[in-house]
C-alpha cells in the first residue's frame, strides 16, 4: 500500500466535502496546506505557517493523542493511515475531518522524510444541533462511522481505487457474508495495523469482484 496518492481519490468521495491537501517536512515538522486546508482550519492562506503543534493544539482535547500517535506511527513507518477526528477552527468551531496520508521515503537513505495526504471536512454531513442530548448522539455517530471511514481510506490505497469503489468492496462482501459493514471494516481496520499486513491481505478480505480503479 504505498503507491503515491492523488487528490482525486478525496474528490471520489462528493461535491459536499470540502478537501484540503498537505504535505509534512518530517525534518522541521513544517507543513504545507493547500487553500482548502487553511479554510478547514478558519485560517486565509498565508495567515500563518502550519507546524505540527499548531495541528495538533487546533484537535479537539479528546481526538489529541490519538491523532498524534497515528502521525508519529506513519511517521516511523510511512505506512498509509487514516484518521477521522474532530478540531477546533481559528474561530471556535467544531469541525470534523477524516484525514488519509502515507509517507514518502528519502530513495538514497530509505528514511520516512514526509507524510502527504488531504483532510476531509465532513462536517456539512452531520446534523448539528444546539442541545446536550444531540451533542452526544453526534458523537456517537462519528464514533460508528470512524471504523467505515478508516477501512475506506485502507482499501482505496490497498486496491489503489477511491473511496466510493472502496466501500462498494464493503458492502457487497458485507452482503455476500452476512457480516455487518462496520464489524467488517473494525476488522479489515485492525488487520491493517498489524506489521506483516500487505496490501494482498487486505484484498484478500473482500469478495467484490467488482471494478478496482485506479485514481489518475
Amino acid at each position: 500500500m504505498t503507491e503515491p496518492m492523488e487528490i482525486e481519490r478525496a474528490l471520489a468521495l462528493g461535491t459536499t466535502h470540502v478537501v484540503g491537501r498537505y504535505k509534512v517536512d518530517l525534518g522541521n515538522q513544517v507543513w504545507w496546506w493547500s487553500d482548502e486546508a487553511y479554510r478547514i482550519h478558519g485560517f486565509e492562506p498565508g495567515d500563518i505557517v502550519p507546524t505540527t503543534a499548531l495541528v495538533l493544539a487546533h484537535k479537539h482535547p479528546q481526538d489529541r493523542a490519538r491523532v498524534s500517535q497515528v502521525l508519529q506511527h506513519a511517521a516511523l513507518t510511512g505506512e498509509p493511515f487514516s484518521s477521522l477526528h474532530r478540531i477546533m477552527d481559528a474561530h471556535g468551531r467544531q469541525r470534523t475531518l477524516t484525514v488519509v496520508g502515507e509517507g514518502r521515503r528519502d530513495p538514497d537513505t530509505g528514511q520516512v522524510t514526509e507524510l502527504v495526504g488531504f483532510f476531509i471536512d465532513i462536517t456539512a454531513g452531520i446534523e448539528v444541533q444546539a442541545s446536550e442530548s444531540a451533542s452526544a448522539s453526534i458523537r456517537a455517530a462519528a464514533a460508528t462511522r470512524a471504523p467505515i471511514e478508516q477501512a475506506k481510506g485502507i482499501i482505496a490505497f490497498a486496491l489503489h481505487t477511491d473511496p466510493d469503489t472502496a466501500f462498494e468492496h464493503l458492502r457487497a462482501t458485507s452482503n455476500q457474508t452476512n457480516v455487518a459493514v462496520r464489524v467488517l471494516a473494525q476488522r479489515v481496520v485492525e488487520v491493517a495495523a498489524e506489521p506483516e499486513t500487505t496490501a494482498r491481505d487486505i484484498a484478500a478480505m473482500l469478495s467484490w469482484s467488482g471494478p478496482r480503479r485506479t485514481a489518475r
